[in-house]
């Protein structure tokens, strides 16, 4: 029998996709380890950073508008919660600013690109909106920044972009949750990202330190979200659910909770680990860190129990 945190396997790190303009650059890094410790996969898709020149010039305020769509550094808090844990990790080094891989690859505000292509379906994606409120799978705009391009793009561009960088990392990820699922009955994708210092809900509270997103149920078991709750709460750390952040377009491709597919997303307040600039690791980093492989850990455990319950996990016993 299967118990998280059982270390050994051969540990792999594997490169996939590039990143259009940025000769070498892969789309993405994999690190894996097989048979994997524990059924949990770390993603982190907002904190690429390799800018290519010719994305930088063309940026209207590259110094302030490019970090601005970073989760800054969420990175290196996904290596050092994987490093401890053995958690699969997945992270995009192809920056927001390029493309957005939390949209879907129809997400895309046309009037960018100086109208629709001729094959484009007439039908509007579900998730447009994201498109038109200037966040789609190209960022256009940013609240109180305005236009973040001095031109448009061409069709040409954006496909390059989502065959070197969409389609290889959601590639990637579906077969490592199904990997790992296979192995243990079910699998959790834990999506992080950070967010900007939230308002306080009301007078005299104090405003969440972490958001967990699971598309209103649809993405991930409940006891499983139930588990992160109590487990934030313990920790004496402030959590809200869905709100404002309940997960996007990662969730709605990779989830399949009846096939042991489960996903949340994990928003955390930029301040919890970064300096009082907001540019580089803080005083809260290491806690942050040690806060996470808890959650992290304490997870496994509760999927690792929903796979061993499961129909799937009932006929891989009979199979084995």
């Amino acid at each position: 029998m299967h118990h998280p945190g059982d270390h050994g396997g051969d540990s792999t790190q594997v490169q996939g996709g590039s990143v259009p303009g940025n000769p070498g650059v892969p789309a993405y890094t994999l690190k894996l380890t097989d048979p994997s410790p524990i059924p949990v996969v770390i993603a982190v898709p907002h904190a690429g950073r390799a800018y290519a020149k010719s994305l930088l010039d063309r940026m209207r305020h590259p110094g302030f508008a490019a970090p601005r769509l970073e989760d800054r550094y969420a990175d290196l808090l996904g290596e050092a919660v994987s490093r401890h844990t053995g958690a699969a990790l997945l992270i995009a080094h192809a920056p927001r600013a390029m493309l957005d891989l939390n949209r879907a690859s129809d997400d895309v505000d046309w009037e960018m690109l100086g109208g629709a292509p001729a094959d484009a379906s007439a039908a509007p994606s579900a998730f447009g909106r994201r498109a038109r409120s200037g966040l789609g799978l190209i960022p256009r705009r940013l609240p109180g920044l305005g236009e973040l391009w001095k031109r448009r793009l061409d069709h040409g561009e954006l496909t390059e972009r989502i065959a070197s960088i969409h389609q290889p990392y959601h590639g990637a990820l579906a077969a490592t949750l199904e990997q790992i699922r296979d192995r243990w009955g079910a699998a959790l994708l834990v999506d992080l990202h950070s967010m900007p210092p939230l308002a306080a809900r009301s007078p005299g509270e104090k405003a969440p330190e972490f958001v967990v997103g699971d598309r209103f149920g649809a993405s991930c078991d409940g006891g499983i979200v139930a588990s992160a709750f109590s487990y934030l709460t313990e920790s004496a750390r402030r959590a809200a659910h869905n709100r404002p952040y309940a997960g996007g377009y990662v969730l709605e491709r990779h989830a399949c909770r009846h096939e042991g597919l489960h996903c949340l997303q994990l928003e955390i307040d930029r301040t919890c680990y970064l300096d009082s600039r907001m540019a580089e690791p803080g005083p809260g980093f290491q806690a942050t860190v040690e806060l996470l492989i808890g959650l992290v850990r304490r997870l496994a455990v509760d999927v690792a129990d929903l796979g061993r319950t499961s129909d799937r996990g009932r006929w891989r016993a009979a199979a084995e």
